[in-house]
């Protein structure tokens, strides 16, 4: 089945470097605003083409609603005709999730994502209704989000075949499940497929998906951009030079267990900006871990922006 291409206008916009970035609190809960813009402004600064707010590294699943409409308000504002901006408003309930998701479309984010429902494991139909409804709120172009590590649920193409029949906001995925194959398929059926995946992406462009989504391309956006752009003109040797660098971005995010707070970390070295820790109760740094991260980030040459101020 072809994509919903001509209710979503151009779909050939939706590809390159969009990190998943984190969100920086204050200690009341409350978004640190000139934290989050700072992330915002230096991804942007280095090249990259899109943002996908408040997703797994953005704590978006656990954030309330003022939360959620705050972070949506300050993504419109930077990104506004600079860089396109994918907001993930999964949440708990439905309801809450339309509310997200209208923030998202009020805002002037571009496009909206969405994991399928959480805690309770749902069936075919119940995932449908809920992307119908989360999608019908917003009415702008939808990424469903495959992340069955966290949601019980596994959108393999059988799943999104009828997804994409139900939904004709449904423009693209983020496929961050283990099981890589399944790319292709998504593709096959016409649709903007992102892989979630840091160390993955030049083999994902090569299997047809159209850029990455992950925490690592925001610590590091450099490296994801080049690599992105050397494989659009057609410069593998430089695309796999840089794919190569990408193994040991992605190990450092994913250090501890705790990525959340390894990008804030490096972020708040970065630009000089403290960006807080992770909402109660995804894990945290030690100090003793922020110093090996730190150390490590230094080493890969992450705490120093590369554009001249």
């Amino acid at each position: 089945m072809a994509t919903s291409a001509n209710r979503n206008g151009d779909t050939d916009k939706w590809k390159g470097v969009f990190p998943a970035v984190p969100t920086p609190f204050n200690d009341d809960g409350s978004i640190n605003e000139a934290a989050y813009r700072a992330i915002l402004e230096d991804n942007i600064s280095h090249g990259v083409h899109g943002f996908w707010t408040a997703g797994g590294t953005g704590e978006g699943a656990i954030m309330n609603d003022q939360q959620r409409t705050t972070v949506a308000r300050i993504t419109g504002e930077v990104c506004n005709g600079r860089v396109l901006a994918i907001m993930h408003v999964g949440a708990p309930t439905t309801e809450s999730a339309m509310k997200a998701a209208r923030a998202a479309r009020d805002s002037g984010c571009a496009a909206i994502c969405c994991v399928p429902p959480i805690i309770y494991k749902q069936g075919d139909d119940a995932v449908i209704e809920h992307y119908q409804r989360v999608a019908d709120a917003a009415d702008l172009p939808f990424f469903a989000y495959n992340l069955p590590q966290m949601t019980q649920t596994d959108i393999l193409p059988p799943l999104m075949e009828k997804i994409q029949k139900a939904v004709p906001q449904l423009t693209g995925l983020k496929h961050s499940a283990p099981g890589f194959m399944f790319l292709q398929a998504y593709v096959q059926m016409g649709l903007r497929a992102f892989i979630g995946n840091g160390m993955l992406l030049l083999p994902a462009l090569a299997y047809g998906g159209i850029g990455v989504v992950d925490a690592p391309p925001g610590a590091a956006p450099w490296t994801y951009v080049e690599l992105f752009e050397a494989w659009e003109a057609g410069d593998i040797d430089t695309a796999m030079a840089r794919q190569a660098e990408t193994i040991k971005i992605t190990e450092l995010v994913r250090m501890f267990g705790t990525p959340a707070h390894n990008v804030k970390v490096i972020f708040g070295e970065r630009t000089g900006v403290d960006c807080g820790a992770p909402l109660p109760p995804i894990p945290h740094l030690e100090d003793d871990q922020k110093r090996v991260i730190l150390a490590r980030a230094e080493e890969l040459g992450l705490l120093k922006s590369r554009v001249a101020v």
